[in-house]
């Protein structure tokens, strides 16, 4: 098997909130159907989905790794829809901060080699 891609699907407690959110955070939206929205930044995409169980949403994470840790902790410190946000963090392989969305999903924020 020659995998060239490989997409998640995120979780929606309230869709239009969560649509909010990850617009809030520097991805941009792209219709794909009244339950489907493919979000993008750069090469990065991944779907959000009209979907919402809470013990999936819950257990959900996802890593996004960031040219610059400070530009997207300011950015996702702004976010009206987000649940939390953890201050960043210096580990040995970089930084990291923790970024709960509103569906209970959390992202990693991270800056490799830092």
């Amino acid at each position: 098997m020659d995998v060239i891609d490989i997409k998640t699907f995120i979780p929606s407690k309230n869709y239009d909130i969560s649509k909010a959110f990850y617009s809030e955070i520097g991805f941009n939206a792209e219709y794909v159907n009244e339950d489907l929205t493919l979000f993008e930044n750069c090469d990065c995409l991944f779907f959000l989905q009209r979907f919402y169980n809470p013990e999936l949403a819950n257990n959900f994470m996802l890593q996004i790794c960031v040219a610059d840790i400070q530009d997207a902790f300011d950015l996702c410190s702004r976010s009206l829809h987000k649940t939390k946000i953890s201050p960043i963090e210096q580990q040995h392989w970089g930084s990291v901060f923790y970024l709960w969305g509103p569906s209970g999903e959390l992202l990693h924020i991270t800056e490799l080699g830092s």
